[in-house]
């Protein structure tokens, strides 16, 4: 151990290049012989200077490459090969400077040891020492716990994630979760973990159903990657599923096929969709805003909260009692079409092709949102999404709806958690939203409802505990304000016309064409703290990411009214309790 705390050992990995440049920031090494050196290899060097202290230079290898040193022609190297023309194959490394010990940028000296940075020395290189809560994301390319500062999560001086990959491929989602499970389990947010909340939106198939099983799949060498990382390998303890009801049931029950228990239906009632105002939400298109009948719908939102009045779970307005989200629209554009009415409820300055366009629009939404706005079902039966009364991960599923659907249930239950997490005014407990698919519901062009939701959370959510952990295929169609104040940037498996895109300016040019033919689960992660993007793999999911995985959950954690129970079961008989039977 030297005295700047850095690991030295007698013999290094190469020396610094004499013959290219040397500079504070980036330099190139010679490989020795029978030595190595790969991307992402942590390296470490020392300055010597005659007025003061050594100065240790320590950086991440960005690229390598190997040649023949004495070849002069292209075809040399079959006479070399041959051994008919002497030659040295000869490698060398990029390192691009991460840390610069004590902080005087002077460039290392051509010839100097260059040794393969371990154990402290490692640690103290990509600033893992100076991170007071680290949170483990996965393994290097050395095999060895990789970091992200909490400090630049959960609000304290950074929040947001985004993460960029290719759909399937990249793993974003399995990433996304991954990140949660270490942050909920790890112990940086110490007490606060038992508070701290999830909202996860489920827009691909059911994978995301399961998160409370444990992975059949699950072998000791995974588990072993788990407890190297410092994490018990098991599901999701805690988790709540809510579905959207099925087309054509009367009775509310949630549209799902693999799990069928521990899964709640949500809805909106007819008069919270009135008196909340979210006729909005049904016109969430980016393309929506940019339309004159966006004055109608604002319009006819407030006509709605004044006038409509709650009635045996419809609503009844001006005396005409409402029992489904179809009869409303009906109704709405009747008024519309009414001469008499028709300046009542849109305004007197609106022509009448606006509001045909307006009512064109609000009857091609009774298909999709028919559903999921209800006045045939109980007011006082448990239907809300809200984390602060759920379990520490809520799922909402949203693979069976339509895609104005699940921009609805996106921007509504996003605008609710918001609002009640103002209201509260503290940032504690922490909320984290993942959403998948961000590009849909906060594009680069335009203006919607729920962009709008987004760029609070992205401005806001730091000072309220709300951190948005978002996906996408293309961060470059993605609205920058959202990406900017992203503070962890992640890419995975990325499109080559993506690639080149300016949002993944911050990826060096190596690591470009490595996102290119990245396999799935090796991400690479941008963190303020370090100044080149770290390359990592995390482990296989504990949690079942498919009900082919899904091993039999902890009965404490099917939270529904739905319960693993027989209703018809005998009290007092084997098996069973008092408490299992379900009313």
């Amino acid at each position: 151990m030297t005295d700047d705390g850095f690991d030295a050992p007698v013999e290094g990995v190469g020396r610094v290049l004499g013959t290219a440049d040397a500079t504070p920031l980036q330099f190139w090494a010679a490989v020795s012989p029978g030595s190595y050196l790969q991307l992402d290899d942590v390296v470490v060097t020392r300055r010597e200077l005659p007025d003061r202290e050594p100065v240790t230079i320590a950086g991440v290898v960005t690229q390598v490459r190997a040649r023949h040193e004495g070849a002069q022609f292209d075809s040399d190297v079959f006479a070399i090969a041959d051994g008919t023309l002497p030659a040295q194959v000869q490698e060398a490394a990029e390192v691009t400077t991460t840390r610069v010990d004590p902080e005087f940028y002077v460039p290392p000296t051509p010839g100097a040891v260059v040794h393969r940075a371990e154990g402290d020395a490692r640690a103290r290189a990509l600033h893992f020492d100076r991170m007071e809560r680290r949170i483990p994301m996965g393994m290097g390319r050395d095999g060895v716990p990789v970091y992200l500062n909490a400090d630049f999560l959960d609000g304290t001086r950074g929040a947001h994630v985004s993460i960029s990959g290719i759909s399937g491929v990249a793993t974003k989602t399995s990433f996304a979760t991954f990140l949660l499970y270490s942050v909920f389990r790890s112990g940086v947010l110490g007490g606060d973990a038992v508070n701290a909340k999830a909202l996860i939106f489920n827009v691909k198939g059911e994978d995301l159903l399961f998160l409370d099983h444990p992975n059949a799949r699950l072998d000791d060498a995974t588990r072993a990657g788990y407890a190297k990382l410092g994490l018990d390998a098991g599901a999701f303890p805690d988790v709540r599923v809510y579905a959207p009801p099925r087309v054509g049931d009367s009775s509310g029950t949630p549209d799902v096929s693999s799990r069928l228990t521990g899964v709640d239906s949500f809805y909106w009632t007819l008069a919270e969709f009135c008196a909340d105002r979210l006729l909005p939400y049904v016109f969430a298109d980016a393309d929506d805003e940019r339309q004159q009948y966006t004055m109608v719908v604002h319009s006819v939102t407030a006509h709605l909260a004044r006038y409509a009045q709650p009635a045996d779970g419809g609503v009844s307005i001006d005396g005409v009692r409402l029992g489904g989200y179809a009869e409303l629209v009906d109704h709405i554009v009747e008024q519309l079409n009414d001469d008499e009415t028709r300046s009542e409820w849109a305004g007197s300055a609106v022509g009448l092709g606006t509001v045909n366009a307006f009512a064109r629009r609000l009857i091609g939404s009774k298909k999709d949102l028919g559903r999921l706005i209800r006045g045939d079902l109980a007011t006082r039966r448990p239907h809300s999404i809200n984390t602060a009364e759920s379990a520490q991960v809520t799922v909402v599923d949203l693979h069976n709806l339509p895609d104005r659907a699940q921009r609805f249930v996106v921007g509504v239950t996003l605008r609710s958690e918001f609002e009640r997490k103002e209201k509260a005014g503290t940032a504690k407990p922490l909320l984290f939203v993942v959403l998948d698919e961000l590009n849909k519901y906060a594009p680069r062009e335009g203006s919607s409802p729920i962009k709008e939701v987004l760029l609070d959370i992205a401005e806001r959510g730091r000072s309220l505990g709300v951190v948005l952990v978002g996906a996408q295929q293309t961060a470059s169609e993605v609205e920058r304000r959202i990406v900017t104040n992203s503070a962890i940037r992640v890419v995975g498996r990325l499109d080559p016309a993506e690639a080149s895109r300016p949002e993944y300016g911050f990826l060096p040019p190596a690591q470009r064409q490595r996102a290119l033919l990245a396999k799935p689960g090796t991400m690479f992660v941008n963190q303020p703290d370090i100044p080149v993007p770290l390359c990592l793999e995390f482990p296989f999911p504990a949690w079942a990411t498919r009900v082919s995985e899904a091993g039999r959950p902890p009965s404490q954690t099917l939270r529904s009214i739905t319960q693993t129970a027989d209703p018809f079961a005998v009290v007092g008989s084997a098996g069973g309790t008092d408490d299992d039977i379900p009313f």
